[in-house]
């Protein structure tokens, strides 16, 4: 089991991600990955994720911008 993001601008198209992201074993695994580059993903044009399991959909969008203080 593969849990990957895909990285997405506001209007759902897919753009590269700043930070070169890989394949994690556990869903917290990637839950934690993407709270530790969150803002150098934004900061590199991406502006929202999208969580995967084997390529199927689990959740998301979810945006970037509403971890900002």
């Amino acid at each position: 089991m593969a849990w990957t993001w895909r990285f997405e601008k506001s209007d759902g198209s897919e753009t590269a991600p700043a930070v070169e992201p890989e394949e994690f074993p556990t869903q917290g695994d990637a839950e934690s990955w993407i709270g530790e580059v969150w803002k150098e993903l934004l900061e590199g044009g991406a502006d929202q994720v999208t969580l995967l399991e084997d390529g199927s959909q689990v959740y998301g969008p979810m945006s970037l911008h509403g971890e900002q203080g």
